[in-house]
Formats: structure tokens, sequence, C-alpha cells
């Protein structure tokens, strides 16, 4: 703080002036002649102390602003927030919220303000949203968060859209506010390059205590299995989970799926792989799917390996797709309710493919010479031919005709064929079936892992059975971690959160 004086003396943070001498000798009260200095103190609010001083005498008494300097101030300052609130009125911002709140007294200040962030594109809507934006400096607040965000690696393209979903982040303090959380992240295994995703896709998350619903929610996951390393993962990928309170959005999202035959592990395992299904609302939309799949014919006790297969199908807009479709392979196919149930069981993401492709692969397969009863019968049995490569379909079928030269009627028993890599399991496997000289079907030449091939090279029979295997959805194999880590065990622990 500078010091003056009309002495040579200087004081650190004193300003010391003559009232005869100074410009403002109007607003100061005349002395006696002993006492012709005084001494003005600045405080941080930028208030004024005068202290009157004699100098031979070294006595300091302080004065006070009297009751007619007191109004005068008071009445100035009320101008000057009325001055203010008309500034903003005229462009349509409705200040009232404002009140108590320390403003700028000089309307060029405030207009800045406003011109600064409708530079950042935050519209006069967006300063009514949240007018409490008004009170930042755009020195002292609003550049240095800006700054901040910047060097973390948030781009200037979401920028806007980050505002919009949190303008509160020009109000923060980089130190108390800001670091701390981008530290928590950090310590979630979320990469350094991956913390302006985060931001950009949950900005909210900058307004969480360390201590409250994010330790909860992320503890949680760990306790249902989600695995440790995983974490990072999940979090970058919907950072929204950090914001979910565990007794009313992510507990009984769980149980509900329990509920429905999926273990809890197995859930881990979806979210580690699907995170975004805990967004999904438990009563608007995830119980009033499962209801629609049990009315459009898919079994209860199927409804673990829908979901399972398809987790998307309890979070969209369900029963016009599923009501489309079963109109398209009842018109196509004449398929009835209780068929069309099974091709959701094998497929759910059949309520998705489009109506062009359906009746593309249904013409396909016509044209190969399947009658369209053989066709219905193949699309139930294995309802991914609608969504095969036809290029590669056509490659694997020509092959089936002219070096394996079997019927179509096997095809019909067994069209999941098609779904089986020609170089990588068709062509090996028919060579070495062909030099043993062994009778087989197509299910029992497939539907194995390469172990279980070879070790059925060394039967001296077939296994009935084992050729009259389909492929099914096995629920165990959700069990296993994403990584090579093992899961984390299912302790019950969960019920202490509320």
């Amino acid at each position: 703080m500078k010091v003056l004086t009309h002495t040579s003396m200087t004081r650190p943070g004193i300003l010391l002036l003559d009232p005869e001498l100074s410009d403002l000798s109007s607003h100061y009260r005349q002395f006696s002649p002993w006492s012709q200095t005084q001494i003005l103190t600045q405080n941080k609010n930028g208030m004024i102390n005068r202290i009157q001083c004699s100098v031979s005498k070294r006595i300091y008494a302080p004065v006070t602003l009297s009751p007619t300097e007191s109004v005068t101030t008071q009445s100035s300052k009320k101008a000057g927030h009325t001055r203010i609130y008309e500034f903003l009125q005229r462009l349509g911002i409705v200040p009232d919220v404002l009140d108590g709140m320390e403003l700028p007294a000089s309307i060029s200040v405030m207009r800045e303000r406003v011109d600064f962030l409708h530079k950042l594109g935050l519209m006069i809507e967006d300063i009514n949203n949240y007018p409490f934006v008004l009170g930042c400096s755009v020195q002292k607040n609003m550049i240095p968060v800006l700054d901040y965000l910047g060097k973390l690696g948030v781009r200037k393209l979401t920028l806007t859209e980050f505002l919009h979903q949190y303008p509160q982040v020009l109000r923060s303090s980089i130190v108390v506010d800001l670091q701390p959380v981008v530290k928590y992240l950090l310590g979630m295994d979320i990469q350094p390059n991956d913390i302006p995703r985060v931001l950009e896709r949950y900005p909210e998350v900058l307004a969480f205590k360390l201590e409250g619903t994010m330790s909860t929610s992320v503890a949680y996951l760990v306790g249902i299995g989600v695995t440790s390393r995983e974490i990072g993962v999940v979090l970058t990928r919907y950072p929204d989970i950090l914001g979910m309170r565990v007794g009313r959005v992510i507990k009984p999202f769980v149980e509900f799926l329990g509920s429905i035959g999926i273990p809890r592990l197995a859930v881990a395992r979806l979210i580690e792989r699907r995170p975004h299904i805990l967004g999904f609302r438990l009563e608007e939309q995830v119980k009033p799917n499962v209801d629609i799949l049990l009315e459009y014919g898919v079994r209860s006790e199927s409804l673990a390996s829908v979901i399972a297969l398809y987790p998307e199908i309890v979070g969209i807009e369900l029963k016009p797709k599923l009501l489309s479709q079963r109109s398209l392979f009842s018109s196509s196919l004449d398929m009835d309710h209780e068929d069309f149930g099974r091709v959701v069981e094998k497929m759910p993401q059949v309520v998705s493919v489009t109506q062009a492709s359906v009746l593309k692969h249904i013409d396909f397969l016509k044209d190969w010479g399947f009658s369209l009863e053989q066709v219905q019968k193949m699309v139930t049995g294995c309802p991914q031919l609608l969504a095969l490569n036809l290029d590669i379909m056509k490659m694997s079928f020509n092959y089936y005709q002219r070096e394996m030269c079997r019927d179509l009627d096997d095809l019909v028993a067994f069209p999941a064929f098609f779904t089986y890599g020609l170089e990588s399991t068709i062509k090996p496997r028919y060579c070495f079936v062909a030099k043993k000289g062994l009778k087989w079907s197509l299910a029992w030449l497939l539907n194995c892992t390469n172990e279980k091939f070879e070790e059925r090279m060394s039967y001296d029979s077939i296994d009935v059975q084992e050729m009259e295997m389909e492929p099914s959805f096995d629920m165990k194999s959700l069990f296993e971690p994403r990584r090579d880590e093992s899961a984390s065990e299912d302790d019950d622990r969960d019920d202490e959160y509320l």
C-alpha cells in the first residue's frame, strides 16, 4: 500500500494528508491548530478509516462518521444499486435475487461482465438461470478459472456447454474448490489425459464434496464386485456415477436386476462394460420395459439373459420398437407371437435392426432357394442372420454348396453356420472331418471351442446329444473380470448404504 505525506517521512500502510493541501480537504473535518495532520488507513473492503493525529504529542484518536455522513453513504450505495438494477432490467435480466450481493457501483463494470459472459456463449436466459454469476469479477474470478480449466485440457469448443451445465464454476475458488476435486479424480485412477473429458461430460462433479456422494458410490460399486482397477475406466466413461446416491439410485437398480435373475457379480460386469446403464431410471424406464418384454412374448426365465445380452433394452423407448418389429416379422415371415418372443430372447438387439436390413436378408435367403417357411425357421433359430454382412454370408454359402456339398435342410437346422468365420473355423474343421471320413452335423462341427473340437477328433464315434447342441447365452460368462484380476468377494456390505 502506498504511503503519502506532506513531509519526507513514510509509514507502510498509512496515508498522511494535510487537509489544507489535499484536493479531498472538503471531505474532512477541520481540527484545532495543534492537530493539522490526518492519518487514513484503508481496509480490505476499500473502506477508509480516519485518525486525528497530534504530531507533537503522538496522540491518536479515531474519528467516526457522523449520522449525516452515514446516511449519505448508504443513500449513495442504494442509488448505485438502483442504477445497476435498471441497467440489467433493460437487458432483460431479472436482478431481484441479487439483493445483498456486492455489486459494482459502475454500470461500465457491470456491462463488462455481461459482455464477457456473452463472449463465452451465455445468453440472457442463461444469466437469469444463475444471476449470481454477475457478482463475479472478470479479472479476479472468471479469467483465472477459465485459464485453470484450459490448462487441465478442457476444450474451447465445449466451454459454452460446460458453462450451461455448471455456471457456478465461474464463482469457484481454484485452490479451495477445483483443485481438490481434480486430485480426487486422479486418485480414482482416472488418467490425467482423461480428466478434461470427465469434466466436459459431467461439469457438476466440481461441486461435490469429496467425502460425500462420490466416495460412497465408488465404495458401493467395489463392494458388489466392480474390480478396483476398472473404477477409473468406469468413471471416465460415465462420470455421472459420482453424483448418484447409492440408496436412491444405484442399490435399487442392482437389487432389481438381481430380482429377475442377474447375480450381483454379473451386474458388476455389466456396469464395467456399460456403465451408462446406471443412468436408466428404474421406475420410469427399467421396470416398464421389463413388463413390455413380457407382453411381447419374452419368457420371465429369459429376462436375465435378454438384459445381459443387450442392457440398453431397458433404457430405450421400447414399446414402439417392439410393436413395429412384430408387425414387420408377422407380415414378411408370417411369424406368430410366440416365435417373435424367441427371436427377442436370442437377439434382443433385433428391436433396433432397420426394416430395410430385415427385408434385404429375407430376400437374400429366398434367392438362395430357401422357402418362406424355411427362412422363418432359420430366423427364429438364429436371428443374428438379419445383422450379418451379406457378402460374407454369400462366400460361406458358396463354400457350403461347392465344397461341403450338403443339403439346404442342414442350414435350416443350424442357421448359426453363417455366424462362424469361413477361413478361421469352417474350412479347417471341415478338412479335419473330411479326412477322417466322419458323419457329422453342422452343430457338432461348429458349436464348440477349438479345444473341444480337438477332443472330438479323438472320438471313435459321435455323441448324438452333442450333435443337437444349440448356441445359447451362459450367464457365467459375465462372472469373469474384464482383465486378469479376480473380482471382489460378494460380501453383503452394501446394506450399510442408505
